[in-house]
């Protein structure tokens, strides 16, 4: 596998819908509601970190289908709650700042860094210490939904990607898909 140089660690998708549901218990138990919607958003719908904090209460308080401007691309994208209403709407609610992921330091959502470290922090409490970082989420919510629909273009358009190539190295699946394909292979 290549590695990019500049990449601290190799950030990947969460492939294993117990792992899922041990980072939601570890969020909400180690680390705070807020941090736990966030990683339901995320994972839900394929947002970039940065886009998931700008986010504020009234974007998505009674709000069951989103327009938001990616930060990245620039590009408007619709999202999609209806599967997390209940739970989004209910954390709005209770959220006391105009921001929906509120820092404890002054009127400003947490920082990248924040969340980077309480995912890293909800992770390490149920032994996944590899590849999890912000993207982890983008990248667990591509990787599923590829595994669900098994539509790559859709998939891409989803991602604001420019080609199937970079949707497929971004969830990790040419490897995998390779490795399956191998499995039963014998001449």
């Amino acid at each position: 596998m290549n590695h990019n140089p500049n990449q601290i660690k190799d950030v990947q998708p969460i492939r294993s819908k117990e792992q899922i549901e041990d980072m939601k218990w570890s969020l909400k138990r180690f680390c705070s509601e807020r941090d736990y919607i966030l990683f339901l958003i995320g994972i839900n719908t394929g947002l970039r970190v940065g886009d998931l904090l700008k986010l504020k209460v009234k974007d998505v308080k009674k709000k069951k289908v989103l327009k938001i401007k990616e930060g990245k691309t620039d590009k408007y994208r619709e999202i999609n709650l209806i599967n997390i209403y209940e739970e989004v709407n209910a954390y709005a609610s209770s959220v006391a700042s105009e921001w929906l992921f509120p820092s404890r330091k002054g009127d400003k959502p947490i920082s990248t860094i924040q969340a980077y470290r309480q995912l890293n922090k909800a992770s390490e409490m149920v032994d996944i210490t590899e590849g999890i970082g912000t993207h982890t989420l983008r990248k667990t919510f591509g990787y599923w939904y590829y595994k669900n629909t098994k539509d790559i273009y859709q998939l891409q358009a989803i991602l604001n990607h420019s080609n199937i190539d970079i949707t497929k190295r971004y969830i990790g699946i040419t490897q995998e898909e390779i490795n399956d394909s191998l499995k039963d292979f014998v001449l």
